[in-house]
């Protein structure tokens, strides 16, 4: 992210400061280096060998900064640069703001909301004003605007003539990006890159638990009033209007084209957020990416000064900051939210919790993303307890861990639903959508979201249409709030979920014996015999992967890159982890940022020899038609050899050689590190590498029947242990 120059840090010393209007937008190198489409390295190449590169204007001598006009003029006349294009002319001046990226956001927001909703009021004063008069009219008009779209006490303040005074070539070219993307893709790509650039300053609720946290919250109905407390970035309260717009719109599908779905009743999302930047910019987001419904967010510390005392929403849904001790435990002991009791300074969830309880109508849900401490410290059992009795809480949902920050922690749902005058009878549904008995693939990147949504909302509407579910050993399970109000109140779902059947039960366990026994006798056949060879090594002529890749015999590519489309089909990840132990694809990729398209992985051929680089010794795997089409993952190099000119299994088989590996190491403190392109084999012809492939080819499947063979024993070993120690299996 670019840094600001002050004129306690400018390279040439003034006696007067130049006015914010007078200084040029900065870019530092990452900058400069997403212009030209380089890596930063390259860019500090230049510095070094171009004498003529600019030079700095501000920032700090680690990360100098420098004016973008410059930097454009010289990329340009280097041939390095056609144009800017106009996304990443804007991010610049964003960016290099005087004022700061936030504060430039805020105003690109609001001009970009005032092309939206009076696009003709725009095209007039863009075009009549010069850049003094247009900076000079424009606070009244967004003023206006901002006040008519978010209320009158809307957070996206600082809109004055001062402020504005620097930002006439922002202004013009924001409003140009309106014109060319539209105005709300035009904020999605400034917010997502700015987002993006600032991950420690901003915790944010991904795509896949917002939407189901959406989805259990509407299980109930449509919600026309949906409050976020804690909103930051506004993920859940649009996850909240695209959920009641998919309802609205399956409703009309059932009722007929001639009836109106519930989509065209009026929505109205209530946000809050303590940190006054990201209020006014999720109001800005909200209000352009969900312009049917009304928006009113507000800046304040939702606990110590809620701003919506009245409320009473259909839905909350919060992902509240976890174990925060400076809360307003001391300001906060008589406050009337406590209906369930005074939270221990420790326990600010608990806060949260009672918090949406209190801003629900009667019947009203509540979904907030918890630590799963909450639901087990004895500093909040009592609350617990009495969250139970009175029937308020009505389901704890495990998650896989990575589902949210932070990514190591499986973190829990709590489904709650405010009591009425009649309350249900005080049952608990426990979901364990984590587990190995869901069914979810282990991938190591990312939740498989598909089968942790089917589990949990196939559970939460039974249980809330029944009252009650059957019994799922290992994923759900309903309990009496009695049997739980022990001394403990301990309600995570692992604790009160019997295990499922071990192995499957013992005619699963006969399965799992049949295979072994079938696959012993197949690596019995497949054992290689060390046929009888020259008395000493072979001498033959030697090449390197670095010098048949120059010559097209092999294609040399790296893994890591590639992201997933928003909306649509990705391909499995070939991981380091999978290719060292013989699995099928596990990884996923990571979802494209809002700010830029996706972009395209390295996609796995059958034939291809893939080769981890950092620590794996010496591996090699051929990919096979089950394997071709996945992704590359990091770490590993993709060698695609030419069939003309080199066997994919010959290639494999040398390159595992220990010495071969051992001459193409380098070694560091901590990890060993595989130069790909010094690894050797033999200069032979065709014939004899495809005869050395086919004995490699057989000692890989020899090798998989071994893996297969200590799977299938560790699963019974493990699979008698359990039923023998549950009672599904006899000793007998």
């Amino acid at each position: 992210m670019a840094h600001n120059a002050s004129p306690d840090n400018a390279t040439d010393a003034r006696t007067v400061p130049a006015r914010p209007q007078d200084r040029p937008t900065e870019v530092t190198a990452a900058g400069i280096a997403r212009l030209a489409g380089v890596g930063r390295a390259a860019v500090s190449n230049w510095r070094r060998r171009h004498a003529d590169f600019p030079k700095p204007v501000g920032g700090t001598e680690t990360s100098p900064a420098f004016a973008l006009r410059d930097i454009e003029q010289w990329l340009r006349d280097q041939g390095k640069l056609a144009e800017v294009p106009l996304r990443e002319r804007v991010w610049q001046q964003l960016v290099g703001h005087p004022a700061g990226a936030a504060a430039a956001l805020r105003q690109a927001g609001a001009v970009l909301l005032l092309a939206h909703d009076r696009p003709a009021a725009w095209q007039q004063l863009r075009a009549a004003a010069d850049d003094a008069e247009l900076t000079g009219v424009l606070p009244a008009v967004l003023d206006a605007v901002l006040a008519a779209r978010l209320g009158p006490g809307h957070p996206v303040r600082g809109l004055t003539r001062e402020a504005l005074a620097p930002s006439a070539a922002l202004v013009r070219a924001t409003g140009d990006l309106a014109a060319a993307d539209g105005a709300a893709a035009a904020y999605d790509f400034l917010l997502g890159r700015h987002l993006d650039a600032n991950p420690r300053q901003y915790t944010l609720t991904p795509p896949g638990p917002a939407a189901l946290m959406a989805e259990l919250a509407a299980v109930a109905g449509p919600s026309g009033t949906v409050l976020d407390p804690a909103c930051g970035a506004g993920a859940l309260l649009a996850a909240a209007r695209e959920r009641t717009a998919e309802e609205g719109d399956a409703g009309e599908r059932d009722a007929g084209e001639g009836d109106a779905g519930e989509s065209d009743a009026p929505v109205t999302l209530y946000g809050q957020e303590a940190d006054a930047d990201l209020a006014a910019l999720t109001a800005l987001r909200l209000a352009l990416g969900v312009p049917d419904a009304q928006v009113r967010v507000r800046a304040a510390d939702t606990l110590r000064a809620d701003a919506f005392p009245d409320l009473a929403a259909d839905a909350v849904l919060v992902h509240p900051p976890f174990n925060e001790r400076n809360w307003g435990h001391d300001e906060l002991a008589y406050d009337p939210r406590w209906e369930y009791g005074f939270p221990a300074r420790t326990e600010s969830e608990l806060a949260w919790v009672q918090h949406a309880l209190a801003r629900l109508r009667e019947g009203g849900t509540a979904v907030l993303l918890m630590p799963p401490a909450a639901a087990s410290r004895r500093s909040g059992r009592r609350i617990r307890a009495d969250l139970l009795r009175r029937g308020a809480l009505r389901a704890v949902i495990a998650l896989p861990a990575g589902a949210a920050p932070p990514n190591g922690v499986p973190l829990h749902l709590w489904v709650l639903r405010k009591p009425g005058t009649t309350p249900p009878a005080p049952q608990l549904l426990v979901v364990d959508a984590a587990g190995p008995a869901t069914g979810a693939p282990a991938g190591r990147d990312k939740p498989d979201w598909q089968t942790v949504r089917t589990t949990a909302v196939e559970a939460w509407r039974t249980f809330d249409r029944d009252g009650g579910i059957e019994e799922q050993p290992g994923v759900r399970r309903s309990l009496a709030a009695i049997d739980l109000l022990d001394d403990d109140v301990d309600l995570a779902p692992a604790r009160h979920l019997p295990p499922p059947a071990a192995a499957g039960g013992p005619a699963e366990l006969a399965r799992i014996r049949e295979r072994l026994t079938a696959t012993l006798a197949r690596t019995t056949a497949l054992t290689p015999r060390p046929d009888g060879g020259a008395a000493g090594p072979a001498r033959w002529p030697l090449t390197t992967v670095g010098e048949l890749a120059r010559s097209g015999a092999l294609v040399l590519r790296a893994g890591g890159a590639g992201t997933a489309p928003v909306g649509g089909a990705a391909p499995a990840v070939l991981t380091d982890h999978d290719v060292i132990g013989g699995d099928a694809p596990s990884g996923t990729l990571p979802e494209a940022p809002a700010s830029g398209p996706a972009e395209e992985p390295v996609l796995l051929q059958a034939g291809d020899v893939v080769v981890p680089v950092l620590g794996g010794g010496a591996v090699a795997r051929v990919t096979d038609d089950s394997t071709a089409g996945a992704a590359l993952g990091r770490n590993l190099t993709l060698l695609r050899p030419d069939p003309a000119a080199l066997d994919p299994w010959f290639l494999a088989g040398f390159l595992r050689g220990t010495a071969n590996n051992r001459q193409a190491s380098s070694y560091a403190s901590t990890a060993t590190r595989l130069d790909v392109r010094r690894l050797q084999l033999p200069r032979l012809p065709l014939a004899d590498q495809r005869r050395y492939g086919q004995r490699f080819r057989d000692l890989a499947a020899f090798e998989g029947a071994l893996r297969l063979t200590a799977r299938l024993g560790e699963q019974l070993v493990q699979g008698l242990h359990d039923g023998l120690t549950d009672g599904s299996v006899t000793p007998d």
